[in-house]
């Protein structure tokens, strides 16, 4: 009986004797892993801080993230104003902001705006759809 406790607690004591070495090891690699440093970039609070407070507009959206190819019509995407909206719109609107949000043929989903929410997705189609 006595071989039997003695084995009992020798073991007990290796157990904690590991959890305290693995929780070493824990500390060891956490401040391994914290950061040395930090960068700063003179008037990045300034401009975030005078950021859209709200929903932006549709032109804001396309100036943004739209233009690099709708308003270059790279990849085949239909230009601002051009008459090649004509047959997605007979499309209907559901059916543009769908394939905006899902992204469609060269277009990834919400095109280039990945923050950009589903009311500004829409007012960048009726943006970029204006007088077509």
């Amino acid at each position: 009986m006595k071989k039997f406790t003695f084995a009992l607690v020798l073991m007990a004591t290796a157990a904690i004797a590991n959890v305290a070495a693995q929780e070493a090891d824990n500390e060891a690699l956490k401040k391994r892993l914290e950061p040395v440093g930090q960068v700063y970039l003179a008037g990045a609070q300034a401009a975030a801080d005078t950021g859209p407070k709200g929903p932006r507009t549709g032109e804001q959206v396309y100036q943004g993230a739209c233009f690099a190819c709708h308003g270059t019509g790279a990849l085949d995407a239909p230009k601002k104003g051009d008459a090649a909206w004509k047959p997605r719109l007979a499309q209907g609107m559901d059916i543009l902001k769908k394939h905006a949000i899902e992204g469609i043929r060269s277009m990834p989903p919400r095109g280039t705006c990945g923050d950009c929410s589903d009311d500004e997705i829409e007012a960048a189609i009726k943006f970029m759809t204006e007088g077509v």
